[in-house]
């Protein structure tokens, strides 16, 4: 996956995650809270693995 994939898939799961974990907590439900605490950090990684990817391109290009 690009670097601007896994950042925008990032955030996806990251928008997600909140709104679960939301969910969760209007209906009392600790298992979807925790789903989409689970969720949210996995998205919080993707967008993080898309600047790392997008830092080291960066970095080649520079010294081509």
């Amino acid at each position: 996956m690009g670097s601007t994939k896994d950042k925008v898939a990032g955030m996806a799961n990251e928008a997600a995650g909140k709104a679960r974990q939301a969910a969760g907590k209007a209906v009392g439900n600790k298992e979807m809270q925790a789903k989409g605490k689970a969720q949210e950090l996995k998205g919080e990684g993707q967008q993080a693995l898309g600047k790392a990817k997008a830092a080291v391109k960066d970095a080649a290009n520079k010294h081509l």
